[in-house]
């Protein structure tokens, strides 16, 4: 009994001995892939684990206030901004969060790279007026965010796709900057939207290439989409008594797309600064004179741009000092000029000191034709500048004297055509020998950031908008009921008007 004993204790150590030693033998571990720097395309860039391909990932956190302004961040130049009345913003606050991604990767036939970058946003809207009677006084929630399902509550928000493009051996494809625009495009030294005089920030889905020819020297051709680069055209048959009051000289008769813009730049980009030439070609396209196809169309009508830029950098004043200037004429192309961001309707309310006047407005509208039934298209034509000076008082602070100007020029036939229907249908009091729908539009201002740490900057700007519009001085219209706006149907003086609007923001990059 103690022999057998002996044995199976033997035999169960030595079996466990030989568990212990199959469980000690060493295991080939699997390899962990750590994120390596990618240093071939500056700071910021990673290795995607597995690829050859660079990634950077980056954006920006934003809050900012308006002040007297229904806009972000723009002039109050209509709708409830313009009333000026207990229906206007002092204030309109927004918050955003932008998100970006950059790929590169090194090919034979140069990088290709890909970027996009979307803007998720909050705005605060305004309330317009809702009523349909006399005595109702309602107002609705006017604002671009869906509104909620409490009382006065709002919820959601907007997403924008500012960017999204590939590029590779030197072309480019997707919604990316237009050609056209200098490389601070309506932004010379400021934050403020509605600055006229040039090219804007707002991309635009195209199909370019760039050839360079090294030293900073570079040229592109591109075709980009021509929805976007419309302003107006009017058939002015189609003009009302409601839509003239906001600036509108006729109805909305642009067609469907025939032809991109074909936009031609050369740009010299070096130590001293940055030259650049820009012209484009944009064609219009209108839809029928009447309800259908039958009461025939105008013909189409090639505009055209063009524009200069000039940035002088580090200029005597202080280290990083700059001034970037661009000057722009257009003909039947106005948003090359007046760029999206800027007002293409204007109706700026006043006071007024016109014995049987309730109150003074400016109106005026930017186009880029108009036409009246059984005629033809008339090119509008613009020109203008916008430029600022960016001061660095020390590595921490720095502002920024800005300003910009656009001019908007009808000829006689156009003249004539709007202001049939403007006499007639708004009674203007100097008749057709007062009419005349040319204006300018201005924007001066002054900004001054801090940037107590990387990244993070607080900054606030001030701007005065000044619209000057050319009808004869003492001129008085007829306007109707504008319930949206809380505006009574009455006489109106035809006047220059003026706003001031302030901006403060915070924003933390990464």
């Amino acid at each position: 009994m103690n022999l057998m004993k002996s044995l199976v204790l033997g035999s169960a150590a030595m079996f466990a001995g030989a568990g212990a030693q199959a469980a000690d033998l060493p295991v080939k571990a699997k390899a962990i892939e750590y994120v390596k720097i990618c240093s071939l395309y500056g700071a910021g860039f990673y290795y995607i684990p597995g690829t050859d391909t660079c990634i950077k990932l980056g954006g920006y956190v934003r809050a900012s206030t308006q002040l007297g302004t229904n806009s972000v961040w723009g002039a109050a130049a209509s709708g409830l901004g313009g009333a000026h009345n207990r229906l206007s913003n002092y204030y309109t606050a927004q918050s955003r969060f932008d998100f970006s991604t950059d790929t590169r990767t090194a090919t034979e036939y140069g990088v290709l790279r890909t970027y996009a970058e979307l803007a998720f946003t909050w705005t605060a809207g305004g309330y317009g007026g809702a009523g349909t009677t006399a005595i109702n006084g309602a107002t609705a929630y006017t604002g671009s965010n869906p509104a909620g399902s409490g009382s006065g509550m709002v919820s959601g928000g907007s997403l924008s796709v500012y960017y999204a493009f590939m590029q590779f051996a030197g072309f480019t494809f997707g919604r990316a900057q237009s050609q056209f625009s200098s490389p601070w495009t309506n932004y010379p030294g400021n934050s403020f939207d509605g600055m006229p005089g040039g090219g804007g920030w707002e991309a635009v889905n195209q199909f370019a290439y760039t050839a360079d020819f090294g030293q900073g020297i570079t040229a592109s051709f591109s075709a980009e989409d021509q929805v976007s680069r419309t302003t107006n055209i009017w058939n002015v048959s189609g003009a009302t008594a409601a839509g003239l009051a906001t600036g509108t000289y006729g109805a909305g008769d642009i067609g469907g797309s025939r032809a991109p813009d074909l936009i031609a730049m050369l740009r010299v980009d070096q130590a001293w600064g940055l030259f650049q030439a820009s012209v484009a070609a944009h064609d219009n396209h209108a839809g029928y004179y009447g309800v259908d196809e039958t009461t025939g169309h105008p013909g189409d009508k090639w505009g055209w741009a063009g524009q200069l830029a000039l940035s002088i950098k580090n200029i005597p004043t202080g280290a990083g000092d700059t001034i970037n200037v661009q000057g722009v004429y257009t003909n039947g192309a106005s948003i090359y000029n007046f760029q999206s961001y800027t007002p293409f309707t204007y109706a700026i309310y006043g006071g007024t000191g016109l014995g049987g006047a309730y109150q003074s407005v400016g109106l005026a509208g930017v186009s880029d034709s108009v036409f009246v039934a059984g005629a033809g298209q008339q090119l509008t034509t613009t020109y203008g500048f916008n430029g600022a000076y960016t001061h660095n008082w020390n590595p921490y602070w720095n502002s920024a004297i800005f300003g910009g100007w656009g001019a908007v020029r009808y000829n006689d036939t156009a003249k004539g055509s709007i202001c049939g229907a403007f006499v007639a249908t708004l009674a203007l009091s100097s008749g057709l020998a007062g009419c005349n729908p040319n204006f300018n539009y201005s924007v001066v201002g002054v900004a001054t950031r801090w940037s107590p740490v990387k990244n993070l900057t607080f900054s606030t700007e001030l701007a005065y908008t000044m619209l000057d519009q050319k009808y004869a001085s003492g001129s008085t219209v007829t306007l109707p009921v504008q319930a949206g706006i809380a505006k009574p149907a009455a006489t109106y003086e035809l006047k220059d008007q003026s706003s001031l609007q302030v901006m403060l923001r915070a924003q933390r990059n990464f």
